[in-house]
């Protein structure tokens, strides 16, 4: 349920003054090459602009990378942007991160994956087991029940991945006639997700269908079907432009969709909106809706072009 705030009990524990234009927000994002993240940068881009804010982007070299992240946090301590949007890159290991954040006294938004620790203004993301959950049902749906399934996972012990994997397994259970081949990590790379998936076709010559945990692995499994000469249906998550090009073409079957560019475009809104005293959301859990060929539509405009919603319905309860 949202809650509702003024700006000054929601930062209660850092200084809380009140600012005019011209903010500075620094946004953290896990990788450059992910399209999830990059929708979510240009989302936190677009609010800061409608805004009159500035955003500074921080984004680990390598992919995923805590050493680097950390780093990237104690060098923005010195900065000290007046918010912070933070997407950590594992959600246990960046707690001391934030805790130095914390005690710097800069607010900051948690985005996507949710922190296991540290004080926050917000958490904004969605509910990854259901999303998983709702995507591996249609592909279910779609084999009318039967075949042989696999999975692929992001990166093993990341709280998307075993939230997403969860529901995907839990769709499997539902259907008796579904079996589940193997599970195996490509840590959301799409050439990585192409090896484990031409492995995978060797070691089994009936596959009717692969749930992976991201669209660039499900990309990925679609070049290994393609490099095999074999057909499977095909779902991803997190409803990226390149996710839609292929469930037009016919290649993917769906996507679970994240909506990366609206949590960039709801968390930085909030770290502003919190700055200037007025009313925020406190949490907000955008719920699933699985992109597929007929109603890919709005989803179909690539992350450049599109704008933040206004405030009111960029967090009206879905």
């Amino acid at each position: 349920m949202k809650t509702i705030l003024l700006a000054a009990s929601a930062l209660a524990f850092s200084a809380g003054v009140a600012l005019a234009d011209g903010e500075t927000i620094a946004v953290f994002t896990k990788n450059q090459t992910n399209p999830f993240f990059q929708a979510e940068r240009l989302g936190a881009q677009n609010a800061a602009t409608q805004m009159g804010a500035k955003v500074i982007q921080y984004i680990p070299t390598q992919p995923d990378s805590i050493p680097e992240q950390l780093s990237q946090i104690d060098d923005v301590i010195v900065k000290k942007p007046n918010a912070i949007v933070l997407v950590p890159v594992d959600y246990k290991a960046m707690v001391p991160g934030i805790d130095k954040i914390n005690a710097a006294g800069i607010p900051v938004v948690n985005v996507t994956e949710r922190a296991a620790g540290g004080k926050f203004v917000a958490f904004v993301g969605a509910n990854d087991y259901n999303i998983g959950l709702e995507t591996g049902k249609f592909l279910i749906k779609a084999l009318a029940g039967k075949g042989n399934v696999l999975i692929l996972e992001g990166v093993r012990g990341s709280l998307t991945s075993v939230d997403r994997v969860r529901g995907f397994n839990d769709a499997i259970k539902e259907a008796p006639g579904i079996k589940l081949l193997a599970s195996q990590p490509a840590n959301y790379q799409r050439l990585q997700a192409l090896q484990v998936t031409e492995n995978l076709l060797q070691s089994f010559p009936q596959v009717d269908g692969i749930m992976a945990a991201n669209d660039a692995m499900a990309v990925g499994a679609i070049d290994a079907l393609d490099g095999a000469d074999r057909k499977a249906l095909v779902v991803g998550i997190n409803g990226t432009k390149e996710a839609v090009d292929a469930i037009k073409s016919g290649k993917l079957l769906a996507s679970g969709d994240y909506n990366g560019f609206l949590q960039g475009c709801i968390g930085t809104m909030v770290a502003i909106r919190s700055l200037r005293g007025e009313p925020i959301i406190t949490e907000k859990v955008i719920q699933p809706v699985v992109v597929e060929k007929s109603n890919y539509q709005p989803w179909d405009i690539p992350v450049d072009a599109r704008k933040c919603p206004s405030w009111e319905d960029a967090t009206k309860q879905q």
